[in-house]
């Protein structure tokens, strides 16, 4: 539930913002004419988002077997990069509004009207790839995904989105971002132990240490699972937020803990980058 509503609360403000930062940024140099073009982008954006998501799960729906897993395993791996990618990218570009500005002088000076609707169009259709391809991961880890969470998340950054261009509301978004960014790291490390997993049942990826633990809780009745139980309220929970495998392997048990040390190690490179780069006080 919390993995649903964090991603599409994420991945909307972050395309709220850009919408918002292009709408406010046009308003300043009176040039709203070119408003109506961006709402069509962003309509525009949404459609393409939907197209992918009906092609892509038509496409994941058409494999069985170890062919199937192996799809799994190998999208899995991919959208934990792709995530990964966003995250860091995020991070390291915080002057978003500048490098926005900069971009809109450009395409109005040049009367290239187009080039404000490719910019606003490929900024929403990447966060719905995104979304898209994340759902999925959470789908398949387990075993659904919370309707509700999902758009609750869509709906609370559209009105927080709105709220902070409307009433200029100081919202601190470095914050957000960082909180919201921890969580992803923690979801995108189970994602990848869960493709890893799919990929060794397969067979492509040796097994070595079948189970490093094995705390599952046997079931005592059908439909029943204990609380540490993968499916039970407390295993379930922790699967949810940060991957948790009661009985994983070891490449399983690897994958997920160097991923935190690599991930948490570029986003610490990428602030002592910016700290020698900030002018002096």
């Amino acid at each position: 539930m919390l993995q649903s509503f964090v991603v599409t609360l994420r991945e909307t403000l972050e395309a709220a913002l850009i919408v918002g930062i292009v709408l406010s940024y046009l308003a300043k140099i009176k040039q709203t004419q070119y408003n109506k073009l961006i709402f069509i982008s962003v309509g525009a954006g949404i459609l393409a988002s939907i197209i992918f998501a009906f092609v892509f799960t038509q496409l994941a729906s058409g494999f069985e077997g170890r062919n199937e897993e192996i799809f799994e395993g190998v999208t899995m791996l991919i959208t934990v990069v792709f995530l990964t990618f966003m995250i860091l990218w995020m991070l390291r570009n915080k002057q978003i509004s500048t490098d926005l500005q900069n971009k809109i002088d450009v395409a109005v000076k040049g009367s290239y009207k187009y080039g404000l609707f490719i910019l606003v169009f490929i900024a929403i259709f990447r966060e719905g790839i995104e979304t898209v391809l994340y759902l999925w991961g959470i789908d398949r880890v387990n075993d659904g995904i919370n309707i509700i969470s999902a758009l609750s998340g869509i709906v609370v950054a559209i009105v927080l989105g709105y709220i902070i261009f409307r009433t200029s509301l100081r919202v601190n978004l470095k914050v957000f971002f960082n909180l919201t960014s921890t969580l992803l790291i923690f979801f995108a490390a189970g994602l990848l132990a869960h493709g890893v997993h799919e990929l060794q049942e397969a067979g492509v990826i040796p097994i070595v240490t079948e189970h490093v633990w094995d705390i599952n809780p046997p079931v005592v009745e059908e439909g029943v699972f204990p609380l540490l139980h993968e499916k039970g309220f407390i295993g379930g929970f922790m699967k949810d937020l940060f991957g948790y495998n009661g009985n994983p392997s070891l490449i399983e048990v690897v994958s997920y803990f160097l991923y935190f040390i690599v991930a948490f190690g570029l986003w610490a490179n990428i602030n002592r980058k910016q700290r020698k780069l900030a002018p002096a006080p």
